[in-house]
C-alpha cells in the first residue's frame, strides 16, 4: 500500500470513501489519527438519527470518544454527511465528548452536494457561509488509493448487496444441493456404529471439506460445484466443523479466505448462513475491512439473532479493536482435542467443567443442534465463540486499514 499524503480538507474528504469502502450518506464519519506521525489509526461511521434524537446523538458521541480513548488516539477529524438539520445535532455533542475525553478535534465538517462546511473554522476567507466546493473522486489521493485496490462502492447498500443470497436458477440449484447434502449427512449418521458419536462421520467429512476448500482458494481457485458448497454449509452448522475452520484462518491468507467465505455466504441457504457469514466477518476484520465485517455480522444475525460467534465479533468490531487483535485462539488440533474431552465427559455423565480450561478460547457456547434432524443428537464441546451480549453498539461501519498520512491536516 503506497503512502498517501494529504494536507487539505478536500484531500481528507477525498480519502474518506476509500477508508470506508463506500460513499457515506446521512452518516457521521470519525477518523482517528496517530498524533506522532498523523497517520490514520482507524475510521468508523454512524447512521445519523433521522429525525434527530438527542439521546441517540449523545450515545454516538460517547461511543466515539470511548473507541478513540481505548485505542489511545488523541487526535481526530469528523465529517457529517447530509443536511445540517441532521448533522449538527450529532456534531455538537460529538465535539463536546471528544474534547471532554482529551481528544483534539482537528476539524469537524459537514458535507453535502459537493460542498463542505467547518464547525471549527470561523474564517470566512477559507470557510465561507456558502461552503467550499470540492471534487473528491478527481483528487490525486483518491486516484492513488483506487489504483492501490481500495475501491469505492456507491453506498453501504451496495456493500450489503455484495453478500446478498443468489436468486433465480442459482438459488433453486443450491436449494436442491442442500437437500442432497442433508441426505448425505443423514446416511452417514445412520451408518455410525452403535454406541459411537452419531455425528462423528459427518464432522470428519466436514472438516475434510473445509481443508479442501481452503486449499483451493489459497491456490487462487474457486469452488463452482453446488454440491461441494452445500456440503460445506450443512456441516459448518456443527460447531466442531465451524471452529475447525475458524482455527485455520491464518492472517497471511486472509484475502483468499475472504473470497472463500464470500462465495459460500452468497450461496448458503438462510438457515445455514450464520457460520460462513461469521467466518467471513472474522477474515474481514483481519483485513481491516470493518464495514464488510459488519455487513457479514448482520447477515449472520438476520438468519439467527442469537448466533454467539457473530455477537462476539460484533463486540470486537464495534469496540474498534485493530486487525492485530483478530488472533486465532486455538489450533485445529486443540479444537478437536477440546471437543473430544467434552464428549468423553458427557458420555461419562461428568459435569461440563471436566472440559479443558477455556482460557485459550473466547468463551463457551451452549450446545446447538446438529444439521441432521433425524437422530436428534446435539453437537457437544467448546466453541471458540462467546455468549451474545444483547444490544449492539451504534457503530454501523468501521473503516479499512490505510497508509494515508496527513502532512499538515485539514484546518
Amino acid at each position: 500500500m503506497p503512502k498517501i499524503r494529504v494536507g487539505s480538507v478536500a484531500g481528507f474528504l477525498a480519502i474518506v470513501p476509500h477508508l470506508l469502502g463506500f460513499r457515506p450518506d446521512r452518516s457521521m464519519v470519525v477518523v482517528g489519527l496517530d498524533s506522532a506521525r498523523g497517520r490514520v489509526a482507524l475510521a468508523f461511521r454512524y447512521d445519523l438519527p433521522d429525525p434527530p434524537d438527542p439521546a441517540r446523538s449523545r450515545e454516538i458521541a460517547e461511543h466515539a470518544a470511548g473507541v478513540l480513548g481505548n485505542r489511545r488516539v488523541e487526535t481526530a477529524i469528523a465529517a457529517g454527511y447530509g443536511a445540517g438539520t441532521l448533522v449538527t445535532p450529532v456534531a455538537e455533542p460529538l465535539r463536546a465528548a471528544l474534547r471532554s475525553a482529551g481528544i483534539t478535534v482537528r476539524d469537524l465538517l459537514r458535507v453535502e452536494d459537493g460542498r463542505y462546511w467547518s464547525y471549527v473554522c470561523q474564517d470566512p476567507g477559507c470557510c465561507p457561509p456558502e461552503g467550499v466546493t470540492f471534487d473528491g473522486p478527481a483528487h490525486p489521493a483518491a486516484a492513488a488509493l483506487a489504483a492501490a485496490g481500495m475501491a469505492v462502492l456507491p453506498d453501504r447498500a451496495s456493500l450489503a448487496a455484495s453478500l446478498a443470497p443468489v436468486t433465480g436458477a442459482a438459488a433453486e440449484s443450491m436449494g436442491q444441493a442442500t437437500e442432497r447434502a442433508l441426505r448425505r449427512a443423514g446416511e452417514l449418521v445412520a451408518s455410525a456404529p452403535s454406541g459411537e458419536d452419531a455425528m462423528r462421520l459427518v464432522v470428519d467429512a466436514g472438516r475434510a471439506a473445509v481443508r479442501e476448500a481452503i486449499r483451493i482458494y489459497r491456490g487462487g481457485g474457486q469452488i463452482t460445484d453446488d454440491d461441494q458448497v452445500a456440503w460445506l454449509t450443512v456441516t459448518l452448522a456443527d460447531l466442531r466443523v465451524r471452529d475447525d475452520a475458524w482455527a485455520r484462518m491464518e492472517p497471511k491468507h486472509r484475502a483468499a479466505h475472504q473470497r472463500l467465505w464470500t462465495d459460500v455466504v452468497r450461496r448458503a441457504r438462510d438457515q445455514y448462513a450464520p457460520a460462513p457469514a461469521s467466518l467471513l466477518a472474522f477474515t474481514a476484520w483481519q483485513s481491516g475491512e470493518g464495514a464488510l465485517a459488519n455487513v457479514a455480522i448482520e447477515r449472520a444475525l438476520a438468519a439467527d439473532p442469537g448466533y454467539s460467534m457473530a455477537h462476539l465479533l460484533g463486540q470486537a468490531v464495534d469496540a474498534g479493536l485493530p486487525p492485530s487483535a483478530a488472533r486465532l485462539p486455538m489450533t485445529p488440533e486443540e479444537v478437536e482435542a477440546s471437543y473430544a474431552v467434552t464428549e468423553r465427559a458427557r458420555r461419562a455423565g461428568a459435569p461440563s467443567s471436566a472440559a479443558p480450561s477455556a482460557r485459550r478460547s473466547a468463551g463457551r457456547s451452549s450446545a446447538r443442534r446438529s444439521p441432521v434432524r433425524s437422530p436428534g443428537r446435539r453437537s457437544a464441546g467448546r466453541s471458540l465463540a462467546g455468549r451474545p451480549s444483547g444490544r449492539r453498539s451504534p457503530v454501523r461501519s468501521s473503516g479499512r486499514r490505510s497508509a494515508w498520512r496527513s502532512s499538515t491536516g485539514p484546518s
